[in-house]
């Protein structure tokens, strides 16, 4: 099963988040749904309501950025690692 990691200012909004979860799926969308089952609501911080990447999120499976933002079907690997991280902002 693939490996998710978050940076930790998810944590903000969801304090049970765990930094090192398994989950099953094959694409990024197939582990962001899995993820939603354990961490109700961290799909619609993930994705929009068409199941598209938000702009401030982005998604890399090992070192490699997801190139499908649109339909996340890019292939994740039993033993990946899939890591979620939002651009930060400010001034």
């Amino acid at each position: 099963m693939p490996r998710v990691k978050f940076t930790s200012h998810l944590q903000k909004f969801f304090p049970d988040l765990q930094q090192n979860i398994q989950v099953e799926g094959h694409t990024a969308a197939e582990v962001v749904t899995a993820l939603n089952h354990h961490y109700p609501g961290l799909a619609a911080y993930v994705v929009d309501e068409r199941g598209a990447l938000r702009k401030h999120v982005n998604l890399f499976i090992g070192q490699e950025m997801v190139t499908d933002r649109q339909r996340l079907q890019d292939t994740v690997g039993d033993n990946d690692t899939l890591f979620i991280m939002q651009a930060l902002s400010g001034g």
